[in-house]
């Protein structure tokens, strides 16, 4: 049995409290409004973020270089303190490893869209309340959007932002996916990753364990089966 009092409006979890005792009853939450509110924010913004932060050290412990290459800006900004916000903005080299990592490893695989009315998609054709399951990992992957060297670890792609890198076709990068219906973690995600990654820059060199196995693992996130193994040493006092 859960019993709630009045919460602190101030952050998350008070407000939803507050709702749940909102003396309109077309504006109140119940119990297990209150409970799956806080369980998407939970997944949306931990679970995600921690995948994606997986995938990155485990890409910068295999290209080295760009550790040489992104540290010196963590440094530059934040020299040996915590990051803030107003730094956040200035990580150019960080959010293109970011983005790099979110399309190689998408931490939301793929979408399942109900049809809501038939519809003619390229040569087939959708009935009405059929499901389609797009997955995102696969356009990510596509020859034909991202060329030749679609597999490869190249931040670099980023350095002009998103929509130069996708051509300005927002729908060929959608880690979170698109539109109203994108994941709702999405910044979330973003910034606790911005502030998680050069907090490890600033202390630790990344080097991958030789017993690794790479195993990404489709679930509803991306995931390494069996984990990852790095050697972390230590590189900066805090």
């Amino acid at each position: 049995m859960f019993t709630f009092t009045s919460g602190n409006a101030t952050n998350l979890v008070g407000l939803l409290v507050n709702a749940y005792h909102d003396v309109d009853e077309k504006n109140r939450l119940s119990i297990q409004d209150l409970l799956d509110e806080c369980k998407t924010f939970y997944f949306s913004g931990q679970e995600t973020v921690n995948f994606l932060l997986a995938w990155a050290t485990l890409l910068l412990a295999i290209h080295t270089d760009w550790q040489d290459k992104v540290r010196p800006e963590v440094i530059e900004v934040f020299d040996n303190q915590n990051p803030d916000s107003e730094g956040l903005a200035k990580l150019k080299t960080i959010t293109m490893i970011i983005n790099k990592t979110l399309r190689l490893y998408p931490p939301i695989s793929g979408v399942i869209r109900k049809v809501g009315r038939e519809v003619q998609l390229g040569t087939l054709v959708l009935p009405t309340h059929s499901e389609v399951d797009m997955r995102i990992i696969a356009l990510h992957h596509d020859l034909d959007l991202w060329g030749g060297d679609v597999d490869l670890f190249k931040p670099e792609r980023f350095a002009d932002g998103i929509a130069e890198a996708t051509k300005y076709n927002a729908a060929d990068f959608m880690p979170f996916g698109l539109g109203p219906r994108s994941c709702i973690g999405m910044s979330f995600t973003i910034i606790q990753a911005k502030i998680a990654l050069p907090m490890i820059l600033q202390r630790y060199t990344i080097n991958l364990s030789p017993s690794y196995v790479h195993a990404p693992l489709q679930r509803l996130t991306l995931r390494p089966q069996y984990g990852i193994q790095l050697f972390h040493s230590l590189h900066y006092d805090a």
